[in-house]
């Protein structure tokens, strides 16, 4: 419902303007279909009898309730989008009033706008609950160019590092034959993210210090640090996606990017959701060729999450224990995106 679209909360026992006739139909077998990360399609089957009177539909669209909701919310309010009776299926769609990857229920009845203003309803229909999509890519490549506006130059760099407990390595080489084995991302950054939840992979940071051109001493994983050349994941063979783009209500912000050996599973599922890069020629992160030598480098004004989607054996580079702090304040995991935001976020249906 984009046009004329009103939104009123009311309440039918308080609004003598709401007269109920058992002669309009009641919506029944209610379908949701063509489900974005902003918009639905929702049809309906209705009795013949007194159809002609219908002037409009009114939809009854709620978050889903949880265990951490309001609990003096007053369930006898909906919320409801007052919308002229087109043909079915309707498009419900508007950045105001859906999120991605959100759970949501929704009712439907029939109205019949009287001369006097009033309407005269149907009993409402069944409840039905429907989970909106992720981002596709064109809200990923929205992101994708507001992340490119502040990554600023771009500077070299040599190897991929990742910091972990000495548990977690030392796990590795008893469990998974030397292997760091690929895990479910976390529900960090955008929460219509497509990668969240669903793609495995193994987290990487290529940052350097401005002054040494090394990786930092510093780090909030953990004290012990592998190391391997940057041509090991990221070279001809690999391709490299967008992932996204957040801040976690800092003035930093974080750029997720995935590499991906081609062909492979993890390739096969960014190539369907996420915008592909040139690995030769981005804002973010680069791999060229000179003088027969591959170049790397990165942006300086983003910090740079890589995620390596297939498992990694620890005999490719070396770990040793980092001689700086451990810096917890600065993990994103988990860690929640700041909607508010403007330089990171994108406005869904528009």
């Amino acid at each position: 419902i984009c046009c004329g679209t009103e939104y009123v909360a009311r309440n039918k026992s308080q609004d003598s303007g709401i007269a109920e006739m058992e002669e309009l139909p009641v919506p029944h077998n209610i379908k949701i279909s063509n489900i974005t990360c902003d918009s639905f399609k929702i049809s309906w089957e209705m009795d013949s009898k007194s159809k002609d009177r219908i002037t409009h539909y009114f939809i009854d669209l709620n978050k889903k309730e949880n265990k951490n909701s309001n609990k003096f919310k007053h369930k006898d309010v909906p919320t409801k989008l007052v919308a002229k009776a087109v043909p079915l299926p309707m498009t419900v769609r508007g950045h105001w009033f859906l999120s991605p990857r959100t759970e949501y229920t929704v009712a439907v009845q029939t109205a019949s706008k009287q001369v006097d203003g009033d309407y005269v309803v149907s009993e409402w229909s069944e409840i039905i609950e429907f989970c909106t999509a992720d981002y596709s890519k064109v809200h990923l490549t929205q992101l994708l160019e507001k992340a490119e506006v502040i990554a600023g130059r771009m500077l070299k760099f040599s190897v991929f590092y990742r910091n972990q407990h000495k548990e977690y390595f030392d796990y590795v080489r008893e469990h998974h034959g030397n292997a760091m084995q690929p895990s479910v991302k976390d529900n960090s950054g955008s929460h219509g993210s497509p990668i969240s939840g669903k793609l495995e992979g193994i987290f990487f940071s290529c940052s350097t210090e401005f002054n040494t051109g090394k990786p930092p001493q510093d780090s909030p994983y953990g004290r012990y640090r592998f190391e391997i050349a940057a041509e090991k994941l990221f070279n001809p063979n690999t391709n490299l996606y967008f992932g996204d783009f957040y801040c976690m209500y800092t003035a930093y912000h974080y750029v997720i990017l995935v590499i991906a050996p081609v062909g492979s599973p993890g390739d096969e599922f960014c190539k369907q959701r996420l915008p592909q890069l040139n690995s030769k020629d981005n804002k973010f992160l680069t791999c060229t060729e000179e003088d027969g030598v591959l170049v790397y480098h990165h942006a300086q004004d983003v910090i740079l999450e890589v995620i390596y989607t297939d498992p990694v054996d620890l005999s490719l580079g070396t770990v040793a224990e980092i001689t700086g702090h451990q810096l917890m304040s600065l993990s994103t995991a988990n860690a929640k995106k700041d909607p508010s935001c403007k330089t990171c976020n994108i406005s869904v249906g528009r």
